[in-house]
């Protein structure tokens, strides 16, 4: 008997296996859904950006935003690189592994690292409009 092709649902990504439908959560319906550092970082730079969209919204239109996990080829002479912005496609990369994992943060808590995350959106914007981050969110940016 031939093996029926791999699907994936629409709505939620995982695998119908054997036809059963998809795999529900693994908290169960009753506990909240876990919150990975994936999701975390997500939802930072989502919020972000919707807050430098609605104060910048001529600046930023056409702007693509995208999320990769490592930045491609050899670290710089500055180091790696956490961002990358082409003004010329309007689009700017934000790298997440670098960015979490090679931030110096005094404190390791939640509002420290989305400030963190936040203040990385703030000057990789900055650097395709060709501002300081000082003048993109003057009462939100945070300099880590």
């Amino acid at each position: 008997m031939p093996r029926s092709a791999r699907r994936v649902s629409p709505r939620t990504g995982y695998r119908d296996r054997h036809g059963r439908g998809p795999r529900s959560a693994i908290t169960g319906p009753h506990l909240p859904m876990l919150r990975t550092r994936v999701d975390f970082f997500d939802a930072c730079v989502a919020s972000a950006v919707e807050y430098l969209r609605a104060l910048w919204p001529d600046e930023l239109v056409g702007v693509r935003f995208d999320i990769g996990a490592v930045p491609p080829g050899e670290p710089g002479p500055d180091g790696v690189d956490r961002w990358r912005t082409d003004p010329r496609t309007r689009r700017v990369v934000l790298y997440r592994v670098p960015i979490e994992r090679l931030a110096q943060l005094h404190r390791d808590d939640d509002w420290h690292r989305r400030s963190y995350i936040e203040s990385c959106v703030f000057r990789a914007v900055a650097e395709l409009l060709g501002k300081d981050p000082w003048d993109i969110a003057p009462e939100r940016f945070r300099h880590f």
